[in-house]
């Protein structure tokens, strides 16, 4: 069992050739709305790699919040702790570019009224998965209830905000991306280095995405780099959550971490080179029948190609 805790928003997508200018309006191309926030997001994504997965976090009375049950009732993911508010649910806007990059706003509504009591974690789970897109207390309190029981704590730490010793210390995997790394520490430095010095303050393990050119892992105090498989890019929107389940989902079953990353990262690009009503469709035998056609050969970035934030 994987508990993912976070926030819930009604994603609103909009396609458009390029992120509008200030005081610009832009004509956009199409527009579809999407279950999402990081923890539905991550959740449904560890369910269609075959975990069992339940989901806690809060919706609102609104029309968006009938959307959203809606759409989670379609997942295969328990979703019996997620509370239904009196306020405004989450929300999100993102605009994604033509060649797939995107910008997004969110609107938390009922996910700041996430509370921790609120939440009891199952007997048979084995990795919590929380996020910063509700607030440090609930994220503190969790995990600890998660350590105390013996259980894995994934830390994704976005968006990048400042991050208490304690929380870091009770953090088994944390994962960031290039941008959230720079955020947390006090100047731009390589990947590899950065993974280094993040967990150097306290996770017992980092992971450092990078897009297209990989990943670098940090773990035990050895550098593991790894390379993105090669793919066309529909849009990237989702792709760090889809990252984030996968990785659980796999790491879940026994892989070893390095192991689990190199699944998580084949997952991604499958993501962002599948259009997104397809995307539901995509499963571990997909993954694994990419990452089989890399072959033997080694995929890793060596530690002197540029990895730099």
């Amino acid at each position: 069992m994987i508990l993912v805790v976070g926030a819930l928003h009604l994603d609103v997508i909009v396609n458009a050739p390029r992120l509008p200018a200030l005081d610009e309006t832009l004509l956009g191309h199409s527009v579809r709305y999407a279950l999402g926030g990081k923890a539905g997001n991550q959740a449904a994504a560890a369910a269609r790699m075959g975990a069992k997965v339940a989901l806690a976090g809060r919706v609102g009375s609104d029309g968006f919040g009938d959307q959203l049950l809606a759409d989670l009732a379609l997942t295969r993911v328990d979703c019996s702790a997620v509370l239904r508010g009196t306020g405004a649910s989450g929300m999100s806007v993102a605009i994604v570019r033509t060649d797939g990059e995107y910008g997004a706003v969110i609107v938390s509504g009922e996910n700041l009224k996430i509370d921790a009591q609120d939440i009891e974690i199952p007997a048979e789970t084995r990795i919590l998965v929380l996020q910063n897109e509700i607030s440090e207390k609930v994220n503190l309190d969790l995990a600890s209830r998660a350590r105390a029981a013996g259980l894995r704590v994934i830390l994704n730490a976005a968006p990048a905000r400042h991050l208490p010793k304690e929380l870091l210390a009770l953090t088994d995997l944390l994962v960031v991306n290039r941008g959230e790394a720079q955020a947390l520490l006090d100047s731009p430095m390589p990947a590899g280095q950065a993974a280094e010095h993040l967990a150097g303050m306290g996770p017992l393990a980092v992971i450092v995405t990078l897009g297209h050119q990989g990943l670098v892992l940090c773990e035990n105090g050895d550098l593991h780099p790894v390379a993105a498989q090669k793919v066309a890019m529909i849009s990237a929107h989702g792709a760090g959550d889809g990252f984030i389940g996968a990785l659980a989902a796999e790491w879940g079953r026994g892989a070893s971490l390095l192991q689990a990353a190199r699944f998580a990262s084949a997952a991604a690009a499958l993501h962002v080179s599948t259009p997104p009503d397809a995307r539901a469709r995509v499963g571990t035998a997909q993954v694994r029948a990419l990452l089989a056609a890399a072959g033997s050969a080694d995929r890793r970035v060596l530690p002197d190609q540029p990895l730099g934030l």
